[in-house]
């Protein structure tokens, strides 16, 4: 009686197993129906960064620029400002990257640290590239491995227009600065 009744017990326990996992799938999948999966849809996420630029010019002790004018197909993507005590000898600094209309990226990097200081932490492998002037500013080229820059002294502060758009659309986009 014993053997027959270990037996049954053994069939129950896969049986509820196989209950439970069937259950387990069914919320699943359930849950799958209501997720977003549209894979044309754009990934890029687009923040509002006029108010964030507002506020670190009253902090900022040197003029922050933000670009002014930019057509719609410049897509701000992050932003951010802090404050020297707080940014391990970095200085206070300021950044806004974009989507830019070509799909590339491109940032505004301001910081109150020496010129070179910026570059090797905001160019990796950054080497001379020749000049560009917009904005009324004669800017530095620099060249990286994965990116590039265009670099100038404003006031305090060291501004750099970096990443992996062309010397073209960093242009633009420093031609916006105000």
């Amino acid at each position: 009686m014993a053997a027959e009744s270990k037996g049954m017990r053994g069939r129950q326990t896969v049986r509820d197993m196989v209950l439970s996992m069937l259950a387990v799938g069914f919320v699943v999948w359930i849950g799958y129906l209501f997720l977003p999966h549209d894979a044309n849809s754009d990934p890029v996420h687009v923040v509002e960064y006029k108010a964030a630029a507002a506020s670190a010019k009253r902090a900022a002790p040197y003029p922050l620029l933000s670009p002014e004018g930019l057509s719609d197909k410049w897509r701000a993507t992050s932003v951010s400002y802090t404050p020297a005590d707080l940014n391990s000898g970095k200085g206070n600094a300021w950044h806004l990257g974009f989507v830019t209309p070509s799909g590339q990226y491109a940032a505004v990097e301001q910081a109150d640290v020496p010129r070179d200081k910026l570059l090797a932490d905001k160019v990796a492998g950054g080497r001379p590239d020749g000049a560009s002037d917009a904005a009324g500013h004669a800017w530095d080229r620099v060249q990286g491995e994965k990116g590039r820059a265009l670099a100038a002294q404003t006031g305090s502060a060291t501004t750099l227009i970096t990443g992996t758009a062309s010397y073209e659309e960093l242009a633009e986009l420093a031609q916006a600065l105000k």
